[in-house]
């Protein structure tokens, strides 16, 4: 049987406490996402992804990166958190410049070639969401790992998950990375 996908999504310094676009629970989904990496290592592919703005933005992008042109020209910014170096080194890093990490050749075809696709990082409402929606849409199941996920607060991230509920069981499961490591040993 094929193995899960384990996709984490754009843990950049600029969603850190110290960033610019904090997720009040960034430091706890990454270590959430660490307990997975560290006990799952032979059960899950795992892909990191990274968004970066675009060098030739089309339509409301261009406004995108006017608005955004601070945090956009950030080296620290838009790099990876440090907690996950060792994982960067073993596992490939895919860039993006648009929200969902479907537009990204090599996670479509790793999704395709996986049992279901777990999905982790930040920001909830916006890059998680549209990556979520995206498997959906390719009838991929997905396991939507509510404390490994960030949003911009509590309530966005209550929102994510309430739209989500509407989706179960039959696309998506949200569960605790507890729950995962549980049902899936």
């Amino acid at each position: 049987m094929s193995k899960d996908l384990f996709l984490v999504i754009d843990m950049q310094n600029v969603y850190t406490d110290e960033g610019k676009w904090c997720c009040p629970a960034t430091k706890e989904a990454a270590l959430n996402i660490k307990r997975i990496l560290q006990s799952k290592k032979e059960e899950i592919n795992v892909i990191f992804t990274r968004f970066l703005a675009s060098s030739d933005p089309q339509g409301v992008w261009k406004e995108y990166n006017i608005e955004n042109q601070d945090v956009n020209e950030d080296a620290f910014s838009n790099e990876m958190m440090a907690v996950f170096q060792s994982e960067l080194e073993e596992y490939p890093l895919y860039t993006k410049s648009t929200y969902s990490s479907l537009a990204i050749p090599e996670v479509q075809k790793a999704v395709k070639e996986s049992r279901r696709v777990v999905v982790a990082g930040v920001v909830a409402e916006c890059c998680v969401l549209s990556t979520v929606m995206s498997l959906i849409d390719e009838g991929i199941p997905v396991v939507y790992l509510t404390d490994a996920v960030a949003g911009i607060d509590k309530d966005t991230e209550s929102a994510v998950e309430l739209i989500l509920s509407g989706l179960e069981p039959l696309h998506v499961q949200r569960m605790t990375v507890e729950e995962y490591l549980d049902t899936s040993q």
